[in-house]
């Protein structure tokens, strides 16, 4: 555990580094008229990354988190069996993106993913997966005027497009 903290700190660490360097080549300030510049979320996701990872690796050199000191395996059967069904469900997630779009797409995942790996109630995951897709349309679409794909289901968003531009 003590060494897959480690590794995986650095190996984020330089894929921030990377997704920071892409991203610059892309305008990463705000574009007056517009919003923000093509690479200014990726380039903040990337510092604010390599910041976390910053953070691990201090921790881990002073071993001041509970992995930090573990000596017990980086991943039991069970944690690589939820692995597998979660990289495979996302995987799936990604793919269904190009087809239905991301507001069907994600809140899909997410109620597979509240309900089968996280056993949360009906109540939370339907709240969940509701609310999600409306927070993310009103962010990307409106706030932000980024389009996100939708897919064949594009059409249903028309009236919405109306009302808000």
């Amino acid at each position: 555990m003590r060494v897959a903290e480690l590794v995986m700190a650095v190996c984020l660490a330089i894929f921030s580094v990377s997704v920071m360097w892409m991203s610059a080549s892309l305008p990463i300030g705000w574009i007056k008229g517009s919003g923000p510049g093509g690479g200014a979320f990726p380039f903040w996701l990337g510092a604010g990354m390599l910041a976390c990872c910053g953070v691990i690796i201090f921790r881990w050199f002073r071993r001041s988190s509970p992995p930090s000191r573990s000596t017990e395996p980086f991943m039991t059967d069970n944690a690589m069996k939820l692995f597998l069904v979660g990289a495979g469900s996302l995987t799936v997630m990604i793919g269904a993106i190009h087809v239905v779009g991301v507001y069907v797409s994600m809140p899909l995942f997410l109620l597979f993913y509240m309900r089968v790996i996280g056993h949360h109630s009906w109540r939370l995951s339907a709240a969940v997966t509701i609310a999600m897709p409306i927070v993310t349309f009103l962010f990307f679409e409106i706030a932000l005027k980024i389009t996100l794909p939708k897919g064949f289901t594009e059409p249903a968003f028309y009236p919405l497009y109306d009302i808000f531009f």
